[in-house]
């Protein structure tokens, strides 16, 4: 029996990952790993991050199909151009790199340990769920796909 899709959507996720790791910043202040003013090299990696997901949503947008990974059903195309031939899943490399950035900016230790349970709780509810219905939906093409480009980098 296959599982149920995901039904939260994965930057709303992202949002509450951010929310944990500044409650766990403030909350439990262990060791400053990065100080002021070097914690502001947190905003550079979260503009790349941003940059990465928007031309990722653009790829989407030119190949007319959804980018909403809670509608796979809708899908129309398979994206494989551009950060797609890097990683098969450049928006969650994005989100994952805007934590990252996060992280920098709160400069303490805790956040960073929330980092790896992010990437695991959206590997095993979110990113196995699409693989399984593109695998559907494209056959041996996205199995190619897959064969070709890594799931992160």
């Amino acid at each position: 029996m296959q599982q149920p899709l995901p039904k939260i959507f994965p930057p709303v996720f992202a949002l509450l990952f951010a929310a944990a790791m500044w409650a766990v910043a403030n909350g439990f202040p262990i060791v400053e790993l990065i100080p002021d003013p070097w914690n502001r090299f947190g905003y550079i990696v979260m503009a790349i991050a941003i940059s990465i997901d928007l031309w990722s949503l653009g790829l989407f947008l030119r190949a007319k199909t959804t980018f909403h990974p809670l509608r796979l059903h809708e899908t129309s195309s398979l994206v494989t151009g551009g950060m797609y031939r890097v990683t098969r899943n450049p928006m969650y490399l994005g989100l994952l790199l805007l934590l990252t950035g996060w992280a920098i900016l709160l400069g303490e230790l805790l956040p960073w340990m929330l980092l790896p349970i992010f990437v695991w709780l959206l590997n095993t509810q979110q990113i196995q769920h699409e693989e399984r219905i593109l695998e559907e939906k494209f056959g041996g093409q996205y199995l190619q796909y897959k064969e070709r480009v890594r799931r992160w980098i």
